[in-house]
């Protein structure tokens, strides 16, 4: 998904708390609760008083810490440019389900003809 997948190694489980995100990441809690507030894109499931990340979260997390603060991007700035990635996504997506149903219809045709 993202480059910096490689560079950090996490344990085999499915959930972390956010002490444990804090030290991978080598971002402050306070910090990850502020960007909760601020990102969508990061939204831990809470089981009692406990914020539980999982692996897709952490990388948006280190995706966000990366363009705040190596690529100089202000939050506003961050926020956009993850929007635009989601959309840009989807309408991928959206293109290769197309593309898979026009050469279904392809070949139909060509069973047809042939």
């Amino acid at each position: 998904m993202y480059g910096q997948q490689a560079e950090i190694r996490l344990p085999d489980k499915i959930y972390f708390r956010i002490g444990e995100v804090s030290d991978f990441t080598d971002i402050k809690p306070y910090v990850l609760r502020y960007w909760e507030s601020e990102f969508d894109e990061i939204n831990p499931i809470r089981r009692k008083s406990q914020r539980l990340y999982d692996r897709d979260t952490i990388y948006i997390v280190i995706r966000i810490k990366n363009m705040l603060y190596e690529q100089n991007f202000t939050i506003a700035g961050a926020k956009k440019k993850l929007k635009e990635e989601a959309n840009q996504k989807r309408v991928s997506t959206k293109v290769n389900v197309l593309l898979h149903e026009i050469l279904s219809e392809l070949k139909s045709i060509k069973q047809e003809l042939g």
